[in-house]
């Protein structure tokens, strides 16, 4: 029990060095292949911190751990909104000057509301609502491919590209940390859920708890770091694409391949508590993010409430351990 204790904080910190690695390595390749600086923001920035909840969630679907791999998703969507967005917000307000970044909060409410439908609708999440899932993905990804080459002003762009030039390595270098990074990221995540597993069962918690606490703490230190450090250099954008980002690749992307590669039965907890969190911290990035005649603005005291918020929702899982 203990190697499977020291397992997890051995495995985080080798998954958080990876990612960003990672994705450092395959943000600066695609700029030497000519990707746009908003495309990089939109699609290697924002999914690609979400790299290590796809490999933890594969990994757990895979060994027959449901509770891993859909805990870990939704975990990761109410830490990046509660507890991440809460703290960036509360070191520097941020306020959305991105069109792009408007135009995707509607979309990830509604993708948000479509996951709710389809585990309310089964109580589990079958083949065939993965395919749904992976087909939204898909269109999703054309659309932002899409608007990326066609908008050729965006502050967003304009904010990755300064942040490129900062980072700029040559491309080997690059391809080398790619190729590190990716290997690190799955040796890494096998160590976190065999840990997460083997601490599940010894000490009687249920899955699902460990994935929406300890595992999606963990997977979503990438996007915590970025966002932060986006925050203090005033890149707003940035902290708020990296959030949006990565919660639509873990409702679409992440579950719909744990979804077809082992069909999820949803607990009920998830039903009656979960689900409901993530959807009504998604209406409420919707509703204070959007901006509908202004920019929108996540202020110091709504950050404030999404942390308390998050604090709250942590302690009642922590509770429920002990009251079993």
């Amino acid at each position: 029990m203990l190697l499977a204790i020291l397992s997890i904080p051995f495995g985080l910190a080798l998954l958080v060095w990876s990612a960003d690695r990672f994705v450092e390595g395959s943000a600066t390749t695609a700029r030497y292949f000519g990707m746009p600086p908003l495309l990089i923001g939109m699609v290697i920035v924002g999914f690609g911190t979400s790299a290590p909840e796809m490999v933890v969630s594969v990994l757990a679907a895979s060994q027959a751990n449901p509770g891993i791999a859909l805990g870990n998703a939704y975990g990761s969507n109410i830490t990046n909104i509660a507890l991440i967005l809460g703290l960036t917000a509360i070191i520097s307000p941020i306020t959305v000057h991105s069109e792009v970044l408007r135009k995707e909060l509607p979309i990830l409410t509604a993708v948000t509301v479509l996951a709710a439908w389809q585990i309310l609708d089964d109580k589990e999440i079958t083949r065939s609502d993965a395919l749904i899932l992976l087909a939204v993905f898909g269109a999703l990804m054309a659309w932002t491919l899409w608007q990326g080459s066609k908008k050729k002003t965006d502050s967003l762009g304009r904010q990755m590209e300064q942040e490129l030039e900062v980072r700029e390595k040559p491309i080997r270098r690059a391809i080398v940390w790619l190729g590190i990074g990716l290997i690190l990221l799955i040796v890494s995540s096998r160590i976190l859920v065999w840990g997460a597993v083997e601490i599940a069962r010894g000490y009687g918690i249920s899955d699902l708890i460990v994935g929406l606490t300890i595992v999606a703490v963990g997977t979503s230190l990438p996007e915590l770091a970025s966002s932060i450090i986006a925050a203090r250099k005033k890149e707003h954008d940035i902290a708020l694409g990296n959030i949006l980002g990565s919660n639509l690749f873990n409702t679409l992307a992440v579950v719909g391949i744990a979804g077809m590669i082992q069909p999820m039965t949803v607990a009920s907890e998830v039903l009656s508590r979960d689900s409901p969190v993530m959807a009504v911290l998604t209406v409420s990035l919707f509703a204070i993010g959007f901006g509908f005649r202004v920019p929108g603005r996540i202020n110091r005291i709504e950050g404030t409430a999404l942390l308390i918020f998050y604090v709250g929702y942590t302690g009642y899982l922590v509770n429920s351990v002990f009251m079993e």
